[in-house]
């Protein structure tokens, strides 16, 4: 399981993201369907800023074995910012 922790001066909350949920992440991010209407939306205010990008699509085994390995480094700390105004997230395995 995933774990992302936030604190600030007003609030401090842990969200769990369990293994399953960033699977299905995967499949919808890395869907055809999406990819193609993130291309066609994102277009118009790319052509007005005379920037020629497309989204290229990724290959959802890879990610998924990725997934599978981050599996096996449990308590490995993937992020640890601070901010100046005290703000900190950590994401943990």
């Amino acid at each position: 399981m995933l774990h992302v922790k936030v604190k600030t001066d007003e609030a401090k909350f842990t969200i769990p993201v369990p293994y399953v949920l960033l699977n299905v992440g995967v499949s919808i991010f890395t869907s055809k369907l999406l990819i193609r209407y993130a291309n066609k939306w994102s277009k118009p205010h790319l052509e007005k800023k005379n920037i020629s990008f497309t989204i290229p699509s990724v290959d959802k085994t890879e990610l998924k074995r990725i997934i599978k390995e981050l599996k096996k480094n449990k308590g490995l700390e993937l992020v640890n910012v601070k901010a100046e105004d005290g703000t900190e997230v950590m994401v943990r395995l």
